[in-house]
């Protein structure tokens, strides 16, 4: 089967993963695009593995203050190299994690992985973070949050 560039050029648009990736994933799925969706996560999931025992040396901290400027989220993401930690792909990463826990309050990072992220459910924050790993070839990792709120109780 011929898998036509339109294809492959609308499936990298949608996850911004390597055209390579995106034309062997519609190869795989025989041209179905939800088939190669779901290939490309595991080839995202594969792609986190091979580095999860890489040291991460580098990252940032950002913050989203929502626009009612009554709650917002403090997020340290790790990489393993300043130059992806300079990354706009890794900045955007950082910022939308930062504003879907400012959405859904996670009380923790296993239960903020398990969410369904904020701006697309199709997805999980996990396998955002995992994403954007292959995409950017180095490990990442969320390190530390914290989610404030004047709308909260300080018992909560």
């Amino acid at each position: 089967m011929t898998i036509s560039t339109e294809d492959i050029k609308k499936l990298r648009e949608e996850t911004s993963v390597s055209i390579g990736k995106c034309k062997e994933a519609l190869e795989e799925a025989g041209g179905d695009m939800e088939k190669a969706r779901d290939i490309l996560k595991s080839f995202s999931a594969k792609a986190a593995a091979k580095k999860a025992d890489r040291d991460l040396a580098a990252g940032l901290i950002v913050s989203y203050i929502h626009s009612n400027g009554q709650m917002g989220t403090m997020l340290e993401l790790n990489c393993e190299t300043d130059f992806v930690a300079k990354n706009e792909d890794f900045i955007t990463l950082a910022n939308d994690i930062a504003m879907h826990i400012t959405a859904m309050m996670p009380e923790n990072q296993e239960e903020l992985l398990s969410q369904s992220f904020v701006k697309d459910p199709s997805n999980t924050v996990d396998e955002m973070v995992k994403q954007g790993t292959q995409k950017m070839g180095e490990r990442i990792e969320i390190g530390s949050f914290t989610r404030m709120s004047v709308l909260e109780s300080p018992e909560k």
